[in-house]
């Protein structure tokens, strides 16, 4: 049996350009065009008028970190994540150094439209749980 070489993480949205751009400015991703269009928006005006919107798609520039794909749907939001994103800001870092860069994070964050749900922490560790432009829960960690 071979091993799985790539993935990437699907979100459901109603604003899928919006969502992904949200996440470039979290991860340092980029909107990456399909290919033979040399940007987003010229591929999307290629599509039906009903299908402009539908989908979007943003990608590590480095090739590392696994390609976001953000789909519409016609539902919203309605419980909690299953599965979420932990953006590792703090790895390393204890005590109140690790606390104050999660801090950070997270103003520079909620500026782009995060929430902050709650902060999680003891005398160990610590994690803040935030939701992004359109809900989704994700951990700074």
């Amino acid at each position: 049996m071979s091993s799985i070489k790539q993935f990437q993480v699907t979100f459901d949205c109603a604003e899928p350009e919006r969502v992904a751009r949200f996440w470039c400015e979290v991860l340092g991703y980029v909107v990456a065009p399909p290919k033979g269009f040399a940007t987003w928006d010229e591929f999307d005006r290629t599509r039906p008028p009903e299908d402009q919107g539908s989908w979007c798609a943003c990608n590590d520039p480095s090739g590392v970190g696994p390609r976001l794909f953000f789909q519409r749907v016609p539902e919203g939001k309605v419980a909690k994540n299953r599965v979420h994103l932990d953006v590792r800001v703090g790895t390393g870092l204890v005590g109140e150094e690790r606390l104050a860069v999660l801090e950070a994070e997270c103003t520079r964050l909620v500026a782009l439209g995060a929430v902050r749900v709650e902060l999680l922490a003891d005398d160990h560790d610590a994690c803040i749980v935030m939701q992004d432009v359109e809900g989704n829960e994700f951990c700074l960690d």
